[in-house]
């Protein structure tokens, strides 16, 4: 047995040696490494065999995603006659003719063959022209289907053929960390990709619009980007980009996109109907404050208190009354104004409305019927 170990440490010690021997004078055998050495003057480097792409999803470069949700983003550029102040101002001051027109610039999402193209509704309020330019280089006068102010979004419509369509990610939830693109036209010199990851998600409150549900993401996003595209590592539209928070103007590392299951409901409303219906019970609601909750005998801070009730509407017919917290929607709890206003709008007009509200230290069971919710004027900050 000692001469069968000797003999195998002599040859393992041989053969040890002479590998070594063979690396040091630039020879390596195949089984050895799975690259090839490649000398490129004095440095010597390890260079990986060339193998087949990885899927996308596990992959360092995001071409296949970027090369497939490209060619459906389009840009916009928009038309409107200055208004009678700004056209006098800027005549007196520049030299600039009063009727001089007032141009901007967007982005869009292609989502139907048809011509359908999503975008953000304050890229296209107070235009009188606008006109879509693909990612070949067609360009076509677009016609507005349908806006909707209380989510930034609106539906155009072009006439071309073969055009390409992004494919809408409907089924699969969006997670904080996953990688995304955000596709358009910042500030005009032409389609950028940008990456990034998703922030955060649900982000309300913000003041950009009424039904506020928004992706945040740092994926550069910056003016001009409005309307485009926010895709996933697949090249499927996830979100409509919408407002970055920036105090110079430029992408600070926050932006945020309309949710795409947000979208294709108010796109599907606007192509049928050229409007979004949604539901409406006629009250004012509140987020509760702590400090409020004690003077109006509010055990629980988890709720939306009711500031007012619009008289003879839905919620006053069902008795509800300026005071009460509502805390659940059809058995949905509504911990946030934001959340009480989806909901609501999510109730087809003329649908029951089951209410479980808090009054002072009652619990109670109230049905209204939901009425039609008016168009509501949005203000919105300048993009």
């Amino acid at each position: 047995m000692k001469r069968i170990w000797l003999l195998f440490a002599q040859v393992f010690t041989v053969v040890a040696a002479a590998l070594a021997a063979a690396s040091w004078m630039g020879w390596t055998p195949s089984f050895w490494t799975l690259g090839s050495s490649v000398s490129e003057g004095p440095v010597a480097m390890q260079v990986a065999p060339q193998r087949d792409p990885l899927p996308a999803e596990g992959a360092l470069s995001f071409r296949v995603a970027a090369a497939r949700a490209s060619q459906a983003v389009v840009s916009i550029n928009t038309r409107a006659q200055r208004g009678a102040w700004s056209g006098d101002a800027l005549h007196r001051f520049f030299g600039v003719p009063n009727d001089t027109p007032q141009t901007g610039l967007g982005s869009g999402v292609l989502v139907s063959a048809q011509g359908h193209v999503l975008t953000n509704h304050h890229v296209v309020d107070g235009a009188q022209s606008i006109e879509v330019v693909l990612s070949d280089g067609r360009k076509a006068a677009a016609t507005v289907l349908g806006t909707d102010p209380e989510t930034d979004l609106a539906v155009l419509d072009i006439d071309l053929p073969n055009l390409p369509v992004m494919t809408l990610d409907l089924k699969n939830p969006l997670h904080v960390g996953d990688s995304v693109l955000a596709i358009g036209n910042p500030f005009g010199v032409g389609q950028t990709v940008t990456s990034g990851i998703v922030s955060a998600l649900g982000r309300s409150d913000l003041g950009l619009s009424t039904f506020e549900n928004f992706i945040q993401t740092d994926a550069a996003i910056n003016p001009g980007n409005s309307g485009g595209a926010l895709v996933n590592v697949y090249g499927e539209l996830v979100g409509i980009n919408t407002a970055i928070y920036s105090r110079s103007g430029g992408s600070m590392g926050i932006g945020f996109a309309i949710p795409v299951n947000l979208v294709q409901q108010v796109l599907v409303d606007i192509v049928k109907e050229g409007h979004v219906t949604r539901g409406w019970l006629g009250i004012e609601p509140r987020d509760i404050q702590a400090e409020w909750a004690a003077e109006l005998g509010i055990e629980e801070v988890r709720g939306v208190l009711i500031a007012g009730v619009l008289e003879k509407g839905p919620a006053d017919r069902a008795g509800l009354r300026a005071g009460d917290v509502v805390t659940h929607i059809n058995a949905q709890p509504v911990p946030s104004v934001s959340r009480l206003l989806t909901e609501v709008a999510a109730i087809k007009p003329g649908q029951s409305v089951k209410l479980q509200v808090k009054r002072k230290k009652q619990t109670l069971q109230l049905q209204a019927t939901a009425a039609k919710r008016p168009v509501m004027a949005v203000s919105r900050p300048p993009r």
